[in-house]
């Protein structure tokens, strides 16, 4: 054991200060996207939503990086990723509307243009012009909204990112009108 301590003190030296360096980051970027949450008044859930997908990102990129410290061969580990990632392209392919939605559900998140409870008018030739939604809940994929009927519609996120959608009633302003009576 402690021949593999001697042998390999600078890698280890280096995984130690990669691993600290990422968590630090975990940390700095989930704090500053509770405190972005927080602050826009969006849902815990979409906030937990969002900081998965950082950790995630995170944890790929420490275990590129501790590859290149402990000196993978990458040629023979090349082929290896080709051929996976030629099978995760085709399925990605196929289901290239989910990372599309998980996507737009990330924009959605930062960007913060309708909150949940505002009344919607959405800009679409397949829908009715005149009808408005409330949105109940907005997901990782899509967004809950609830026609004057009662029927409740699922929406992708990525077509309110590509439709005009007009808030016409946003909860967040009406709450802070009544503050000011």
């Amino acid at each position: 054991m402690e021949d593999f301590v001697l042998e390999h003190r600078n890698e280890l030296l280096w995984t130690g200060i990669c691993l600290l360096t990422l968590l630090i980051l975990r940390f700095i970027s989930s704090k500053t996207i509770k405190k972005v949450g927080k602050l826009s008044h969006i849902v815990e859930a979409r906030t937990l939503l969002i900081t998965k997908y950082v950790s995630v990102f995170f944890t790929a990129l420490g275990i590129g990086i501790l590859g290149l410290i402990w000196g993978i061969d990458f040629r023979n580990l090349g082929l290896l990723f080709s051929s996976v990632f030629a099978v995760i392209g085709v399925a990605l392919f196929a289901n290239w509307s989910i990372l599309s939605n998980i996507t737009a559900g990330v924009i959605l998140f930062f960007s913060f243009p309708f909150k949940i409870g505002d009344r919607i008018k959405i800009w679409d030739k397949e829908f009715d012009f005149e009808e408005t939604y409330i949105i109940e809940d907005i997901k990782a994929f899509h967004v809950h909204l609830r026609k004057n009927n009662g029927e409740l519609l699922t929406y992708p996120n990525n077509l309110m990112i590509q439709k005009a959608v007009t808030t016409i009633f946003s909860k967040e302003t009406s709450d802070e009108g009544n503050e000011e009576h």
